[in-house]
């Protein structure tokens, strides 16, 4: 879309197959929070895109997120995991599979013994999240600065249940998260 298209979408309020539109965003206040929870999503879109900035009060090196469905733990749910993770002079790989946890594991997020005020990013993509005719397959991106040495991980999953998402919920595995970790939630439209 040319930029005279984002301004004439933006007066008229169309939207064009693959624009994004902001759904809801909370971000974590003073007292932290042990997860945040995107509730009501309406099954307009195509797919769901979460963007985050966020860190988590655990006090040891390393910490990931983790992501449900639906409030659902159903470990046979979440069977399928692969990612790849690189810190600037390693790259390794792995997967998951056989059910051994109620949730997805989507990346790391800093911790309280990253630098202070230093925060994870991630870019989560959700696909075809209210198609009840399929499974629902998760990728993630995310990175973070590890007092220099940093981190960036690229994954996927699988979401083994053909019902609607209507809520996400995210947490850190081990830890709260803390003032000021931002989660937005955005619909992706399709042609």
């Amino acid at each position: 879309m040319n930029i005279l298209g984002i301004i004439a979408s933006s007066i008229s309020g169309n939207l064009e197959a693959g624009d994004f539109e902001s759904i809801a965003t909370v971000t974590v206040g003073s007292g932290g929070a042990a997860n945040v929870e995107f509730t009501s999503i309406p099954a307009t879109f195509t797919h769901l895109q979460v963007r985050l900035i966020a860190r988590d009060n655990r006090n040891a090196s390393g910490d990931n997120f983790n992501l449900t469905y639906n409030n659902d733990t159903t470990a046979a749910n979440y069977v399928s995991y692969h990612w790849i993770l690189g810190d600037g002079s390693t790259v390794t790989a792995g997967a998951v599979a056989g059910g051994v946890q109620g949730k997805h594991i989507i990346g790391e997020v800093s911790t309280a013994q990253t630098a202070a005020n230093i925060f994870s990013v991630g870019i989560i993509d959700i696909l075809d999240y209210a198609n009840t005719n399929k499974y629902k397959t998760l990728r993630n991106l995310n990175g973070l600065d590890k007092n220099g040495s940093g981190a960036l991980t690229f994954s996927s999953g699988v979401y083994l249940s053909t019902n609607a998402i209507t809520s996400i919920q995210i947490a850190g595995n081990n830890g709260n998260l803390v003032q000021y970790s931002h989660f937005a939630l955005y619909g992706i439209r399709s042609a």
